[in-house]
């Protein structure tokens, strides 16, 4: 866990705050910091699985990090918040949520896939683990859209946010992991069958991403010089 909170704290040193995946880090390091408090708390009946959930979780969206840094294909997931990262008409907002759709939408029901076999437990022992973390994110997400909504001085594109962001729910996004997951793991002995519906939960993800990430306000283009033609004498 602490080695996940390293790299985050890093990431935040070392991207432009106005970066869409530093929007998304900030966030998701104020969410780890959360959970990784909770472990210490007394706060999860069996911590040390849920902390392993929670690593492997985090380790899934520091690969798709490393990928773009790399150069090399990320998750289709997360493809739309590398390629808009820097996007001026995008909010920062859009960018926070955009990175939660991603993260809960493909990467949980993977990691919890992953901790099971590690643990060598069928998801339903993770559940409570699951429900605890999903908790904590679902307690941010109101202080996310008040921190990041857009202000007085930009009103004229509040109502164009509020409907776009509106029509997704983090915990809509939560129930279809945990059903991904368990349908994961019950597909777990025919892996073509795993694999092909992992590639079309990863793509389905990554379109609601892309709808998220719509630019709401391009600046408008400098307009060019005209000079006016010669009026002739007559």
């Amino acid at each position: 866990m602490d080695a996940v909170l390293a790299r985050m704290r890093t990431l935040e040193r070392r991207l432009p705050a106005h970066d869409g995946v530093a929007v998304f880090n900030r966030v998701y390091l104020t969410v780890t910091e959360a959970l990784h408090h909770g472990f210490g708390a007394g706060e999860f009946p069996e911590p040390r699985r849920a902390e392993a959930l929670t690593v492997r979780f985090a380790e899934r969206y520091l690969a798709a990090v490393d990928a773009a840094a790399e150069g090399r294909r990320t998750p289709a997931c997360w493809r739309p918040l590398f390629q808009n990262r820097r996007h001026p008409g995008v909010r920062p907002l859009q960018y926070a949520l955009a990175g939660i759709n991603a993260h809960i939408g493909h990467d949980l029901a993977l990691a919890v896939v992953a901790t099971c076999r590690a643990q060598d437990c069928p998801p339903r022992a993770l559940e409570g683990d699951f429900d605890r973390v999903g908790d904590t994110l679902v307690a941010l997400e109101e202080r996310i859209r008040e921190d990041l909504m857009p202000g007085p001085d930009l009103l004229e594109v509040a109502d164009p946010v509020t409907h776009l962001l509106g029509s997704w729910s983090l915990q809509r996004a939560r129930d279809g992991a945990w059903a991904a997951a368990r349908l994961l793991w019950t597909l777990r002995r025919t892996p073509e069958l795993a694999a092909e519906f992992a590639q079309s939960l990863d793509a389905s993800v990554g379109l609601v991403g892309r709808c998220l990430l719509t630019p709401l306000a391009v600046p408008a283009p400098r307009p060019r010089a005209v000079t006016a033609a010669p009026v002739p004498w007559r």
